[in-house]
């Protein structure tokens, strides 16, 4: 089993930053991929970015491509969401999340041991 934790959520302006982060324990995988995930009121889960264990790759969302950036440091198990510039629209509880397996993919079903969630509130 792998527990993941996320924090660095929070409340900010518009065109504000913040940097989310979600440390992992237990069983790591650092060999897999890492990916973070939004849930908005009323809305769908919605792939946001992954990045591979060896920064062989990433995948954006392209509603946040340009704007956020995934990063790991496998040292410390830990996986980063920055995200600049941020709208209104980005508003949602932000979840990381183990990939299956080698690869990387951007939909919920490649993905496993998600943690808790940190809320993202960006104000107009």
């Amino acid at each position: 089993q792998v527990q993941l934790v996320e924090s660095g959520g929070g409340l900010v302006q518009a065109g504000g930053s913040l940097r989310l982060s979600c440390a992992a324990s237990g069983r790591t995988r650092s060999r897999f991929a890492m990916g973070w995930f939004r849930q908005a009121p009323g809305k769908e889960r919605e792939f946001v970015a992954a990045v591979t264990w060896n920064y062989g790759g990433t995948m954006y969302a392209a509603s946040v491509k340009g704007r956020f950036t995934i990063s790991r440091d496998n040292t410390k198990n830990i996986t980063y969401l920055q995200m600049n510039s941020l709208k209104p629209e980005d508003t949602a509880v932000y979840y990381c999340a183990v990939h299956r397996g080698p690869g990387i993919h951007n939909t919920e079903n490649y993905f496993e041991f998600w943690g808790q969630g940190t809320q993202v509130t960006v104000s107009s």
